[in-house]
């Protein structure tokens, strides 16, 4: 399977592009148990083929980016499955082929491989808050391996992505450095601020300097939360923002259960988004593919003004 033939920080310095919806949301929609410590992470093993349908629905949905089924997979957490380093390299690797396959051979379609914060690997609810005790420098060990077996692959970019902490970030950045990967880095806020508490000025200026970086933003978050976000990412690094909301509810990790009502409704949302600066939308966790075909409708009017009337030299699209 071929991967693009344009990269995707030329695809939104045009115009923006559509990101998928929650992969995990996709499988338990079909029918599966993601109750698994692994999450979505545990199908790479036992039903690969069920991965790459879930992608495939968001392709046909109008996507053109998508996240691996990666996020909670580690060397550590598959070591408590019984599965040795190869093996969970395999793994690691599996996930952007699953994604590329999906692809199939269209050239428009971008993998990001995801790469989830230390938290999820505890699988303990602590990826919502950060502060987990380790310094910048340990965070960035426990990173390196599989950001480098990501690679491998070839996928078009990383997704750093449900960061809580600007310390994890920081840690992130460093892992990624001389990989050859570009990258995006998402945070997990509340408010204006990430989950671990730092201002989101500071958080931000982390990725402002990074060459690697191709756009900064929110996921795991409240649409509500992203909207306050984006001008802060924009003007602290001037680089295109990328959004991925959740659809409104609450994950309650002791029950394992969501909690709430949705209301992420990205119709009424995406244009302004768009005019403050974000050119990477989709959704995160309960958003599916109905939501990324609304997506996909409200920004090809935009995508197109932009094709009929590019920016001129030093302009943001």
């Amino acid at each position: 399977m071929s991967a693009p033939t344009t990269g995707l920080a030329d695809a939104l310095a045009r115009g923006p592009v559509v990101l998928d919806g929650g992969l995990s949301h996709q499988l338990a929609v079909a029918g599966h148990d993601l109750s698994d410590e692994l999450w979505s992470a545990r199908l790479l093993a036992d039903d690969p083929a069920a991965i790459r349908a879930a992608h495939a629905a968001y392709v046909a949905a109008g996507a053109r980016v998508l996240i691996t089924a990666s996020y909670q997979a580690t060397y550590e957490g598959f070591a408590r499955r019984g599965v040795d380093r190869a093996g969970a390299s395999r793994l690691l690797r599996r996930s952007v082929e699953l994604a590329r396959g999906a692809a199939a051979d269209r050239d428009d379609v971008w993998v990001a491989a995801s790469v989830g914060p230390y938290g999820a690997m505890l699988a303990d609810g602590s990826e919502y808050r950060g502060r987990y005790g380790l310094g910048v420098r340990e965070l960035e060990r426990f990173h390196r391996p599989r950001i480098e077996t990501l690679a491998e692959a070839a996928p078009d970019v990383f997704a750093l992505e449900t960061v809580p902490d600007a310390d994890e970030a920081e840690a992130l950045l460093r892992a990624v450095q001389g990989v050859g990967v570009p990258v995006w880095l998402s945070y997990s806020i509340a408010g204006e601020r990430t989950r671990a508490g730092q201002p989101l000025e500071h958080a931000f200026a982390l990725a402002a300097d990074a060459p690697e970086v191709i756009a900064v933003g929110v996921n795991c978050s409240t649409a509500d939360d992203v909207e306050r976000a984006i001008p802060i990412a924009r003007e602290v690094t001037g680089k295109p923002v990328v959004v991925y909301p959740n659809s409104g509810e609450r994950w309650d990790a002791e029950a394992r259960a969501w909690r709430g009502e949705a209301t992420y409704r990205p119709a009424r949302v995406v244009a302004r988004w768009h005019a403050a600066g974000a050119r990477l939308i989709g959704g995160c966790c309960r958003v599916g593919p109905a939501a990324v075909r609304e997506i996909a409708a409200a920004l090809e009017p935009l995508a197109r003004a932009v094709r009929d009337d590019p920016p001129g030299p030093g302009h943001a699209p």
